[in-house]
């Protein structure tokens, strides 16, 4: 039986359907552009079966050939990605609110988008006061916990390229501006299971975050506040409910 009759593998998934997801996912991985033969070599499928699967692809709107015959991602992933999105944030909240029920502090879930990060669900503070972590706002990662939280799971040869492209532009006296400081944080981090904020992005806000483990997608969860509220007792006993919370959303996503 061939892919192209739909029939299921042992396993119980349908194998066209698993090499097409397969494809976007290492096209997504390589920029959101490829070649046939590219694809071919990094998925390691042959080039008839991989010219087939992308025309198809082609055809759907969910990839798009260039003039230069590369592929690129289609425009119909992007409400793909929306709807995505905003599930995401659906799911989170309830996890968010136990932690702002539990600190009296705001409680955020963010995401590697790109070289950015974006912020994509809040339960804010009973406290009255506007900080930088609003729903749709995208900063640089280098002067977040929530970016240095998910930037600790990733190789550092691909955080040091990262840092090259966005640079490390200085928000406050406390930026981490030289990427060897920052890397040394990310060390920390990794080995402690939390990041922080020490006014980096925004001055008098302190932040606490954890990566979220497991997932398709680079996220972390937060709690920021005033510094003079975030103190080292409340960060203390904050990061191991941070890190339950961030585990039971994982749970969920699966």
């Amino acid at each position: 039986m061939t892919e192209e009759t739909g029939t299921k593998s042992r396993s119980g998934s349908v194998q066209s359907i698993e090499r097409a997801f397969g494809l976007l996912e290492m096209m997504a991985d390589a920029g959101g552009m490829m070649g046939l033969s590219q694809l071919a070599t990094a998925s390691g499928l042959p080039l008839p079966t991989i010219h087939r699967l992308v025309r198809t692809l082609v055809d759907l709107g969910y990839v798009r050939q260039e003039p230069s015959r590369q592929y690129v991602l289609g425009p119909k992933l992007i409400r793909l990605g929306e709807t995505s999105s905003h599930m995401l944030s659906v799911w989170a909240r309830p996890h968010l609110a136990r932690l702002v029920d539990e600190f009296g502090e705001s409680a955020n879930m963010a995401m590697l988008d790109g070289d950015q990060i974006v912020y994509l669900a809040q339960v804010q503070s009973r406290h009255s006061m506007r900080m930088f972590t609003e729903v749709g706002r995208r900063v640089l990662p280098h002067c977040t916990a929530v970016g240095k939280a998910i930037l600790s799971q990733l190789p550092e040869t691909e955080v040091r390229e990262l840092l090259q492209r966005t640079g490390m532009p200085k928000h406050t006296e406390t930026t981490i501006t030289t990427v060897e400081e920052f890397t040394t944080q990310l060390h920390k981090a990794q080995k402690l299971g939390y990041a922080t904020d020490e006014g980096e992005q925004e001055l008098g806000v302190r932040c606490v975050a954890v990566p979220v483990p497991d997932v398709p997608s680079r996220l972390a969860m937060s709690i920021s506040g005033p510094a003079g509220r975030m103190t080292e007792d409340l960060l203390q006993h904050a990061v191991p409910l941070l890190t339950q919370a961030a585990q039971s959303l994982s749970d969920d996503l699966r």
